[in-house]
């Protein structure tokens, strides 16, 4: 299994969160990650979720991991933007 980090981009697989993106915000375990989006799951209260519900991307929010890392406070705002800059939304221009 893939090695996570907090601040790493993932895509929930399962669950009624199925399709959305969230950054991991803390590791349990080896199996078990808290997961927040900044929207439905607030960094008050991140959602637990074992890895093999979750899509791992090559995506990491630096700053977000640096101030994880070092314990400091993090909004769901900055989440909501990091996840905005991280994932390709699909084009809605359809005519």
């Amino acid at each position: 299994m893939k090695e996570v980090e907090p601040g790493q981009v993932v895509m929930s697989c399962a669950g009624r969160d199925k399709g959305r993106f969230m950054l991991v915000v803390r590791v349990i375990d080896s199996q078990y990650v808290y997961v927040a989006d900044g929207e439905l799951r607030r960094i008050e209260k991140p959602k637990k979720k074992k890895l093999k519900h979750l899509k791992i991307l090559n995506k990491k929010a630096g700053f977000i991991h640096e101030k994880l890392v070092n314990g400091r406070k993090i909004y769901n705002e900055e989440i909501r933007r990091a996840l905005e800059e991280l994932v390709e939304k699909p084009d809605d221009n359809r005519v």
